[in-house]
């Protein structure tokens, strides 16, 4: 029976425990609201994980990217939506064959699907997806959003099921009430559109959208049908910091490696062990005071000289990283972790049989 201190490091832990309370804490608040969920997988990219969400009352799941799409429907897992809009004839028949809703914002991407449910003999669930403020993807008016649903209506191998409205700045911006702000603006939008669709004789049953930074927000606005948060499941560091409270599921175990000087331990946790996008470094548990700087591709520094203790030579550390998504994709496995005992491993993106 392996235990935690028996795992190679660095290593990705996940303590089941504290999973299973996120899990079930947002499926409950969820329900509650009326609204369905549809958590993201992106941030675990787990077919475990993915099936206790479903087994927790999910209505499907969010995928980022054709491979997590494809992995899930190869699971088995029903209800998928493909959240990224698609420029490419060849991956836009792979989406078909998994049987996954896909988003649009173009009449191009419109005519590419269409031809490829034609050959597939295949019906594609639709929704156009709408900029609401971040203008990274979407239809940019009304006016566009229309245009895409009719020509969506025209296809036969089509079904305009909706809309898509997910917001960056309404999940990470601070303040709570700044969050709370531009969600209401970006979900608006939405139900304006939703009204012109209506008005039109359009279909629009969905309303999509929502993340782990705005997760109680989102279920308390009328227009919202559906959520889509991702990283409450496993928490980070980035979502702690405005305030979040789900627990930290997810920790990087690592070795002290070095410690040869008073003030600082190595540990071999470096740049391929956490995620680099957010401007700060992993925190080390159970040492207040302490603090990570970055060493290199392998190596971590952790500063203690105002620590109570002081780590020893092979100690293992655990941190929490700054960004669960990207630090997940860093590893090939998960080590779920009940107490000390490692119950099962599991794959992230089939990358272990791979």
């Amino acid at each position: 029976m392996l235990t935690i201190n028996e795992v190679p490091t660095p290593a990705l832990i996940a303590d089941l425990d504290l999973l299973e309370a996120n899990l079930a804490r947002m499926a409950q608040h969820v329900r509650c609201a009326g609204k369905g969920l549809r958590p993201h997988v992106k941030a675990h990219k787990c077919v475990e994980i993915a099936r206790s969400q479903m087994a927790a009352g999910a209505l499907g799941l969010s995928v980022a990217t054709v491979q997590e799409a494809e992995l899930m429907a190869r699971a088995g897992i029903a209800g998928l939506l493909l959240t990224s809009p698609v420029a490419d004839p060849l991956k836009i028949a792979r989406i078909v064959a998994t049987g996954a809703v896909a988003v649009v914002d173009h009449l191009q991407q419109v005519e590419w699907y269409a031809e490829a449910a034609s050959r597939a003999g295949r019906r594609v669930d639709i929704l156009i997806d709408l900029d609401v403020g971040d203008h990274r993807t979407g239809a940019v008016s009304p006016e566009e959003a229309l245009c895409l649903a009719r020509a969506i209506e025209r296809s036969r191998h089509l079904w305009l099921r909706g809309v898509q409205a997910y917001s960056v700045r309404g999940s990470h911006v601070g303040e709570v009430e700044e969050r709370k702000l531009v969600s209401q603006q970006s979900f608006q939008i939405a139900a304006g559109i939703r009204e012109e669709f209506r008005r039109g004789g359009l279909c629009c049953d969905i309303v999509s959208g929502g993340s782990t930074g705005s997760w109680e927000i989102d279920s308390a606005i009328d227009a919202v049908d559906e959520l889509q948060p991702g990283s409450y499941v496993l928490m980070d560091l980035a979502y702690r910091r405005i305030g979040l409270d789900f627990k930290h599921a997810m920790r990087i175990r690592t070795t002290v490696v070095s410690a040869n000087h008073a003030e600082f331990v190595t540990v071999d946790g470096g740049l391929k062990a956490f995620s680099t996008d957010r401007g700060y470094g992993p925190e080390a548990v159970g040492l207040p005071g302490s603090q990570y700087r970055w060493g290199g591709d392998e190596f971590g520094y952790l500063d203690v000289a105002g620590c109570a203790h002081r780590p020893r030579l092979g100690d293992r550390i655990d941190f929490i990283p700054p960004h669960c998504d990207p630090t997940v994709n860093l590893y090939d496995r998960i080590y779920a972790a009940r107490g000390e005992i490692i119950e099962a491993v599991w794959p992230v993106m089939d990358r272990m049989r791979g």
